[in-house]
Order: structure tokens, then C-alpha cells, then sequence
């Protein structure tokens, strides 16, 4: 796994590693814009999931962050339903594409399982694509001959982990960052392929989340074409390598909540 050598001469093929009980909504539209790139071909994906009922998502919110997840969802739940009142044709659209990208997927329990691996190398990808993801092992993040690539909404290696764009803002960074890496045995250490920044400053940690996605959208299928040509160059990290950051609990989100609203209603409160 390394640089890519000479352009390929015909479309890369891709695979997506992803997971959980439902795709998210940003899985679905990397994945219309891997199809919809003529030097792009979407050969198929696995998810990691134990099942996609309700009651799996619930379970699964609850695993990834206790009680406080339960309180995401229903969050979650009323904003689609608000979605759908005020836009139901956008709102049926975007289930549509969620329900064919999800058709490319194999959905499994374990995506490290022998079956798992063998459909995966039965799809012949040239390069691994992990979004959302769980964390990889090298039995599968090698199968591609280019190896595999991960989005990090995060700059590297100051902010590896989870929630790096929530840290970053709740430690006052003046940029939030996104970065393109390949995967390697560790958590978010591999060689850099491509990164950017947003701007923090007077923004909602909502907009600069929309705009680290867009940014990350760019870079990714950037690199995706870098490798395709050759013309990749991953280099490695630089700088002091931070903490590795975990879900915030409900202290910090409502000390950081109560910062924000401290700035909108006194301008220069800290």
C-alpha cells in the first residue's frame, strides 16, 4: 500500500466502508457523486450492522452514546418530520436515494468476517473508501491493491478520534479542519493525502459541520482521481501529535452550548 503508479487507463474502481443500522445521508451522496464521476466506478460497499429495524438503530445509539443518544434521535426524528412537512418531495427523494444506494450494499454483522471479505474481494475494487465507518483491520483495509483511504473531520495529528469538529470549537480553534488519509493500523496516523480548514470564528458548530462535509466531499473524490492518474503524494503527519479526543459528555456540551449563547447576546464574552 503506497502511492499510485502511472494512471490507471481506465475508470478506478472503488469500494465504500461504512456502518451502522441506516446510511447517512452523507454516505448516500458521496456515493452518487463516486457514480456520477466518469473516472469513478462504484463497484459496491459493506456496512457494518446487526440489523436495521428501529429498534436496531435505537440499540445502537444507545451503545455509541448512552442515554444521551436516545435524546439525539428523537432530535433526529423531529427534524425529519419537520422536513418533510415543510419539503415532502425533497424529503421522498433523498429516502429514494438512500433506498438505491442502499441496494450496492452489503449490509453484515461482521465486516471482517470471513464472508464478509470474500464478497468484498469478489468485487475486484482497486482502492478502499471508508466513510462512518468502524475502525479497520489490516485483513480488510489491504484487500485493495491501492490500499484504502478515510475521511477525518479533523486535522491530524492534533485532533484524532471522535468529535474533533465539537473539540475544535470548544477549544476555541480559530479553523476546524477535514482530512483525506490512508488507513493503517492505527487510529488516525496514517500518511495525509489531502487536508483543508473552515473558519470557526462567529459560525454555529451546525455550519461549520456543513462546511467541513462539503470541504470533505472536494477532497475526497480529489484524492479518489490523484490515485486513479498517479499523481498521489500522501506525506506523512506533522506537527505534535494531540490527545485522542471521545464523545463529549452533557457537561461539555452545555458548558460549550452556554458559551455560544454568552457570544451572541454579549459580543467579546468569552
Amino acid at each position: 500500500m503506497g502511492e499510485a503508479q502511472g494512471d490507471l487507463g481506465r475508470p478506478i474502481r472503488v469500494v465504500v466502508f461504512t456502518g451502522g443500522p441506516a446510511l447517512d445521508l452523507a454516505v448516500v451522496r458521496f456515493v452518487e457523486m463516486l457514480e456520477a464521476h466518469p473516472e469513478i466506478t462504484f463497484v459496491g460497499g459493506l456496512c457494518e450492522t446487526r440489523g436495521r429495524s428501529l429498534t436496531a438503530i435505537v440499540r445502537d445509539r444507545l451503545r455509541r452514546r448512552g442515554v444521551f443518544g436516545v435524546i439525539l434521535l428523537m432530535a433526529e426524528v423531529a427534524r425529519a418530520g419537520a422536513q418533510f412537512a415543510f419539503g415532502p418531495r425533497a424529503t421522498l427523494r433523498l429516502r429514494r436515494q438512500a433506498a438505491r444506494v442502499a441496494e450496492r450494499i452489503i449490509f453484515c454483522a461482521d465486516i471482517h468476517g470471513q464472508e464478509a471479505l470474500a464478497r468484498l474481494r469478489a468485487l475486484e475494487p482497486d482502492l478502499g473508501l471508508v466513510y462512518g465507518g468502524p475502525i479497520l483491520k489490516p485483513q480488510l483495509f489491504t484487500i485493495p491493491p491501492m490500499g484504502t483511504l478515510g475521511i477525518h473531520h479533523g486535522k491530524v495529528p492534533q485532533y484524532r478520534g471522535k468529535k474533533t469538529t465539537f473539540w475544535a470549537m470548544y477549544n476555541d480553534d480559530p479553523t476546524a479542519g477535514v482530512t483525506i488519509q490512508q488507513i493503517n493500523a492505527g487510529v488516525d496516523t496514517g500518511l495525509v493525502v489531502e487536508c483543508g480548514e473552515v473558519p470557526t470564528a462567529g459560525k454555529s458548530l451546525l455550519r461549520v459541520a456543513r462546511e467541513l462535509e462539503e470541504l470533505g466531499f472536494e477532497l475526497y473524490i480529489k484524492s479518489v482521481i490523484a490515485f486513479k492518474r498517479g499523481t498521489a503524494r500522501p506525506v506523512p503527519q506533522e506537527g505534535a501529535k494531540g490527545r485522542l479526543y471521545r464523545d463529549p459528555k452533557l457537561a461539555d456540551l452545555m458548558s460549550f452550548w452556554w458559551r455560544q449563547l454568552r457570544r451572541r447576546l454579549t459580543p467579546g464574552a468569552r
